[in-house]
């Protein structure tokens, strides 16, 4: 079917607007969809039909596709780490809406740079799915824990036969009544991991429900925790667990910040500690969410999980006159393969850090840029303590017509 066909089979009902790729190509399927939004609400869609990439390539990551979102993407950096999978000085694609953030994680990339660079490590690797299973009373919930723990290696079997990549660490089983959650925790390697978890953890409760009396009721108990605030994922780690760390001289904060480390370790204490307990949040950190969105969006993560991402604690102290200041993101889910890390504009932005596709080892290149983004992060936190601790927070955004 033409274009014009496609539209009136949906205005005369014998078509749905899921149907239409079954009937043209996926960029012909599109069009209609603009059209018929068009006639229907009257709404310019040009700027959203204007995509570079072929409609088909997007079928793994959409439904009904209308179009494209295109949101300004900018660069920061470079910034020197020494980290456990990247090394040397590298870029990092943001894409936001909002304005100053490039200019601020800017410039706290460029403090880092001038202190000689940052460290950072991932810490803990570890996806998670958990399920969640009836049993008749507390005993019966014993039992399966009790055998859950004894029979990791089994689960480990069942769980890695789905996946030629993915490796099963852990199995912690939690009891509350006559529920028994499983939470499972994989090495997914350079895949974000989500379902290659999902899928093997299926495979493993058939272990579970088949030798104990536990009978499944959802693939998915909340206790994962998948974009949602948890305090597991504070404590525990989803995803990668990540630390990057910096000293800088007191010059260069006095250059690049306008005050002193006494002053911006004194705002995180009572921003970002304080603060941030008073309040009962999980993120003791003062916008580590807002570098994490941004190269989540540039590098094509799954951007809810930006939620997991924002579960991260800033640390700010004064060593002998100088500032030594942490970042550390305890879920923070990235991965190098699969999901939107193939769409066009995606994979040129992970050519910009130098980490599109699987590394090697298996691993290497999530392990990079989870530590990059990490740095990146951290270069921001610095940045707007500076501006608090300054007192110019207001008139930078005033400066760069926010």
């Amino acid at each position: 079917m033409d274009t014009e066909e496609l539209v009136e089979g949906v205005q005369d009902g014998e078509l749905r607007l899921h149907e239409l790729e079954q009937h043209a190509d996926a960029d012909a399927a599109a069009e209609a969809r603009r059209l018929l939004l068009t006639a229907e609400t009257e709404a310019d869609l040009d700027a959203i039909g204007a995509y570079t990439f072929d409609a088909a390539d997007a079928g793994p990551n959409i439904e009904n596709m209308l179009g494209a979102a295109q949101v300004p993407m900018g660069i920061v950096g470079p910034v020197r780490i020494d980290g456990g999978s990247v090394e040397g000085s590298k870029y990092l694609p943001l894409a936001t809406t909002e304005g100053a953030l490039v200019a601020s994680v800017n410039r706290g990339c460029a403090a880092i740079r001038a202190a000689d660079g940052a460290t950072a490590r991932v810490l803990k690797n570890a996806m998670t799915r958990a399920p969640v299973f009836r049993v008749n009373d507390v005993g019966e919930a014993s039992e399966v824990a009790s055998w859950v723990r004894a029979n990791v290696d089994t689960l480990a079997e069942a769980a890695e036969s789905t996946t030629s990549h993915g490796e099963l660490r852990d199995v912690t089983p939690y009891v509350v009544g006559d529920n028994v959650f499983l939470r499972f925790a994989y090495d997914t390697k350079d895949a974000m991991g989500m379902n290659m978890a999902t899928i093997a953890t299926e495979a493993a409760c058939d272990v579970v429900t088949a030798e104990t009396p536990a009978e499944l009721v959802a693939l998915s108990g909340n206790l994962c925790s998948d974009k949602k605030p948890a305090a597991v994922n504070s404590v525990e780690g989803r995803g990668r667990t990540v630390a990057a760390d910096v000293e800088i001289p007191r010059e260069t904060v006095e250059s690049y910040f306008k005050t002193t480390p006494e002053a911006i370790a004194e705002a995180n204490t009572r921003k970002n500690l304080v603060g941030s307990a008073k309040a009962g949040s999980l993120g003791f950190n003062a916008h580590a969410a807002n570098t994490v969105a941004a190269a989540f969006l540039a590098t094509g993560q799954d951007i809810a999980q930006v939620v997991e991402g924002s579960n991260a604690i800033t640390t700010a102290d004064v060593r002998d006159g100088d500032l030594y200041a942490s970042l550390t993101i305890a879920s923070l889910e990235v991965g190098t393969v699969g999901g939107g890390t193939k769409l066009p504009t995606q994979s040129e932005a992970l050519d910009i850090v130098g980490v599109r596709g699987g590394g090697d080892p298996a691993g290497a290149n999530a392990d990079a840029l989870a530590e990059l983004i990490t740095t990146a992060a951290l270069a921001g936190e610095l940045s707007l303590l500076g501006a608090l601790a300054s007192d110019h927070l207001a008139s930078a955004h005033e400066e760069l017509g926010r």
